[in-house]
């Protein structure tokens, strides 16, 4: 990635979870900078709507990233069909709410798999590719892993679990010349965060949290804020730019956050009883219908 005006012309890019929302959207921001992209995801048919937009070169994968030995031959037929990766976005994730006492444990541990041992697997699929390109890998984070939320604990759980990961990642990497970087993102509207606001307690939650921080930012305004960052090779983005701050207070958050739910979470609790909510949004529900099928890994052009 040495030319300096066009850093991403002719380069291949891998984006995960692109079949909506902020990966559809970071592919075609991509696509726009002359990537070419793979876009990876669990539905196939919403993964070829997104590729029908690109103006460019673009395939799709309908792929488990939790699934290794899947991940490992999408990994090989993207570098057959695209040329070796230069960059890859590992935003593919999903998320429920609820108290963790009543959560399924089966969805409970899905959001582990999809969003935290996926992103590593994803890593290590294309990891060949990037040390070849001298690439660049962007962990999708949230400020979830800087301040954990009551009700969400597999959610912010798997985002602290991915910001370490990519921290030891590129310390790993930093001498051999591949750039790891981590996006944090606040509510961006998506169908997961859309979804998550038709449940009482969820919504509630948010409605508590200061003004700036329940704002919801357009997924076009975030998306081209991620795509700069991954032209930059940027160690850290934060959407909004303000989260930045959040890193200087993270020591102060627990206890606070603890404060405000021991007198809230009663309040709201009179108000509606909590219920664990499922994985959220169509995503989610896409990839439960996923994982009844085993057609996965395979392209389509």
């Amino acid at each position: 990635m040495t030319d300096a005006a066009r850093p991403l012309h002719g380069r291949t890019a891998v984006v995960t979870g692109a079949a909506r929302g902020l990966g559809a959207a970071m592919a075609l921001q991509l696509a726009r900078r002359g990537a070419h992209v793979a876009l990876l995801g669990r539905e196939r048919p919403a993964l070829a709507a997104v590729r029908d937009t690109i103006c460019g070169r673009a395939l799709c994968w309908e792929v488990d990233v939790a699934d290794e030995d899947a991940m490992q031959r999408v990994a090989a037929d993207v570098r057959d069909r695209l040329g070796p990766v230069s960059v890859v976005v590992a935003n593919a994730g999903v998320a429920e709410g609820g108290p963790f006492a009543e959560s399924d444990p089966a969805t409970w541990r899905r959001v582990i798999e999809v969003n935290l041992i996926g992103s590593a697997i994803t890593a290590r699929a294309f990891l060949p590719d990037l040390r070849e390109s001298l690439g660049y890998y962007l962990q999708i984070a949230s400020l979830a892993s800087i301040g954990a939320a009551p009700m969400m604990s597999a959610y912010c759980a798997s985002k602290a679990g991915v910001e370490s990961f990519a921290h030891s990642l590129r310390a790993e990497l930093a001498h051999e010349g591949v750039g790891v970087g981590i996006a944090y993102l606040n509510w961006t509207d998506t169908d997961m965060i859309r979804d998550a606001d038709r449940h009482p307690v969820l919504r509630e939650l948010r409605a508590h949290m200061p003004k700036p921080a329940r704002k919801v930012y357009p997924v076009e305004t975030v998306a081209a804020r991620m795509v700069r960052a991954v032209e930059r090779r940027s160690a850290a983005v934060y959407a909004p730019a303000w989260l930045r701050a959040a890193q200087l207070v993270r020591a102060a958050m627990p206890p606070v956050v603890t404060l405000f739910s021991k007198y809230e979470l009663p309040r709201l609790e009179r108000k509606d009883a909590f219920a664990a909510t499922g994985l959220l949004g169509a995503g989610g529900r896409a990839d439960m219908t996923g994982n009844e099928r085993s057609r996965s890994g395979q392209a389509d052009g």
